[in-house]
């Protein structure tokens, strides 16, 4: 009786390991069905993606370690729960007045008080983990490994530090040929030629914990993330950034229940869509604010760029000139062409003493004068100098009647940087004043919930045509692909100094120039995101070309309607928006010249447009600045043959 008994319970025993040993597998898929998430619960979580059942991701390990525990080693699942969600979205300002948010959603909890949260969307897949302890932890490392299928070409923001964003993007004929430890900001992005098959890794609603890079470790490539900051000191350029000169070896302490950010894969073999993707935003922290009528997009006057220069003005003007006159003749400027903003940048006040402010620049007298002509002034600032008395510097900032503050110069995104956007943005928002983010780390969808936040940089834009030849049309032509998927970037487009590849050289201090044609710079104000969009150069350049500001007065930052008409990452985009019942039409190429098809069939039945037309002239491929202008009409049936100089483009916008 007793071996009986003993063999039973050694059978029961045998059968409970068994069981707990057996891997469960779990798959959601997207709603049209072209996109699937696999996960294995084993020793390890592991993770698969298909596009069209072809395999992208091959089983790549997740799970984050703590102290004291590791989450995804020998999981047990203790249940799921699963949703399908097919909502609107309306966000307050974007490219779309409307967001379709369809999506799977399956929830595996696990024995010990922490999930995995998988979601699938046409545009693409995600997972995040959620914990629900008692106590805070700290996150001692974070495992998320990208093992791709074959070896596909890649786009690699590539960076040696963790301190800059505005980098140059290198590319790989495969993984194999990034050196071991290389590293790269997200998004990042894969390509497939044969199958045209694109593959990005970017992350969303990044909160309260550091911002994700992609390394090259052991071969393979895996989520990388700074470590958590022991001690802080000033240093870089002008001695006002926050440096980090020691750390902890962990990444993240933080509270012990809440959700961490989520890791997103986004595919498709359809070019045109990455232009439209926005699976970062919806996967975000919904809207925070309620009162909202105060933020307003728009378009701004800007010295900085050009050095603050008016050559050909009776204004005395240069950077040594910037004083209150200086910046009249920009608010008259803004006020004579629609540009709702004037940008004032470093200089108004001391960089290390906020309420400091130079004598020279009346600022009250100059936000009164712009407020007499509906035009509000942003002011500029370092990060490191706002957040010494964060409340008192921006209660400074609202009592002289400034609507907004650039935000410059946080060169980091551990955590305890990572924290600081979201406190000024509520701080701000607290205040009624908008945000535009620079020396940023890319945006991960808090612009949702601070729509305040009207602008990151986190690009390499039109500055660095002051100092090297990185900004050209062929990089032009890769950031909507890549680097807009995060969100908005200010480029700070505009430059009227247009040069072909040939002739181009780097200007700094001077009047600078920019590679490619002067419609190919027109052509960002439609293609590029940007709700706080600046007209990078001098007015007296702008003033020459009437026709040049009828259309930069006309065209809007934020749209209702946007349609991709045609797109290869890397090479051209053509888009069309529409704000009203206008559109805007925006075509762009590289180095390339090219012929590229404007198909007006997404027009209304019945109706004929009034067009205004910039095109490259004939010329341009030698002479970037020479374009032509002219006025058509259009229907739906109409299609129009757009030749595109080297580094070219076009811009056009429909009334009817």
């Amino acid at each position: 009786m007793k071996f009986k008994i003993l063999l039973i319970s050694v059978c029961l025993i045998l059968l409970k390991l068994t069981c707990q040993a057996s891997p469960k597998d779990y798959t959601i898929t997207s709603p049209n069905a072209k996109l699937k998430m696999q996960v294995r619960v084993d020793d390890s979580i592991t993770y698969s993606v298909y596009l069209n059942n072809n395999i992208l991701i091959t089983p790549s390990a997740i799970g984050m370690t703590l102290q004291g525990n590791v989450l995804g080693n020998a999981a047990k699942v203790s249940g799921t729960k699963s949703k399908t969600v097919n909502n609107t979205l309306h966000p307050l300002y974007g490219k779309e007045a409307i967001l379709t948010d369809n999506y799977n959603e399956l929830v595996i909890n696990f024995e010990g008080n922490y999930s995995l949260v998988l979601r699938a969307y046409n545009e693409g897949v995600a997972y995040r983990f959620v914990t629900n302890f008692n106590e805070p932890i700290i996150v001692v490392n974070e495992k998320a490994q990208f093992n791709f299928s074959g070896s596909p070409e890649v786009v690699f923001p590539e960076t040696d530090n963790y301190t800059v964003w505005e980098v140059p993007y290198v590319s790989y004929n495969s993984i194999t040929a990034i050196g071991e430890g290389k590293k790269a900001i997200t998004p990042t992005l894969f390509s497939y030629p044969q199958s045209k098959t694109r593959v990005i890794v970017a992350e969303a609603d990044l909160l309260n914990y550091p911002g994700m890079y992609v390394k090259k470790q052991n071969g393979k490539l895996v989520g990388n993330w700074s470590k958590y900051p022991a001690e802080i000191k000033m240093g870089s350029w002008g001695d006002f950034v926050m440096q980090v000169a020691k750390t902890k070896d962990y990444i993240s302490e933080t509270d012990g229940s809440r959700a961490f950010p989520w890791r997103v894969i986004i595919a498709t073999d359809d070019d045109k869509t990455l232009l439209n993707n926005q699976l970062v935003y919806k996967l975000a922290t919904p809207a925070k604010l309620t009162n909202t009528a105060w933020i307003k997009p728009g378009k701004a006057a800007w010295e900085w760029w050009h050095d603050a220069m008016l050559p050909g003005s009776s204004v005395p003007s240069g950077m040594g000139n910037r004083n209150t006159k200086l910046y009249k003749y920009y608010i008259d400027f803004a006020a004579n062409n629609n540009l709702q903003y004037l940008m004032i940048d470093a200089g108004w006040s001391d960089n290390y003493d906020l309420l400091k402010v130079n004598p020279k620049v009346d600022v009250k007298e100059l936000i009164a004068y712009g407020k007499s002509k509906n035009v509000g002034v942003f002011l500029w600032c370092v990060a490191s100098t706002l957040i010494k008395n964060l409340d008192a510097n921006l209660d400074f900032l609202q009592s002289i009647g400034a609507v907004g503050v650039k935000v410059d110069f946080f060169d980091r995104d551990d955590q305890s940087a990572i924290a600081l956007f979201e406190e000024i943005a509520k701080a701000s928002a607290e205040r009624n004043l908008m945000v535009n983010f620079h020396g940023c780390s890319k945006p991960t969808g808090l612009q949702r919930a601070y729509p305040n936040i009207v602008n990151y940089e986190a690009v390499r834009g039109a500055e660095c045509s002051k100092w090297d030849y990185s900004a050209n049309p062929d990089h032009h032509l890769l950031i909507p692909f890549i680097r807009m998927i995060a969100g908005p970037m200010d480029y700070t487009p505009g430059s009227m100094r247009n040069r072909s590849k040939e002739g181009f050289k780097p200007v700094d201090p001077g009047l600078p120039s920019s590679q490619g044609t002067r419609c190919h710079e027109l052509a960002m104000f439609v293609v590029y995101d940007q709700p706080l969009a600046m007209l990078s150069d001098s007015p007296t350049e702008y003033e020459k070309y009437p026709d040049i500001m009828k259309f930069l007065g006309a065209v809007p930052t934020v749209f209702e309607e946007t349609k991709v008409l045609d797109a290869k990452v890397g090479e051209y985009a053509v888009m069309a928006k529409k704000q009203g019942n206008t559109w805007f039409i925006g075509a762009m190429t590289n180095w390339e010249a090219r012929t590229v098809e404007l198909d007006f069939s997404f027009l209304k039945n019945d109706k004929t447009y009034t067009v205004d037309l910039y095109t490259d002239a004939s010329n341009a491929n030698t002479n970037a600045e020479h374009y032509e202008h002219k006025t058509i009409q259009v229907t739906k049936k109409t299609k129009l043959q757009l030749s595109l100089a080297k580094g070219g483009g076009a811009v056009a916008y429909l009334k009817m």
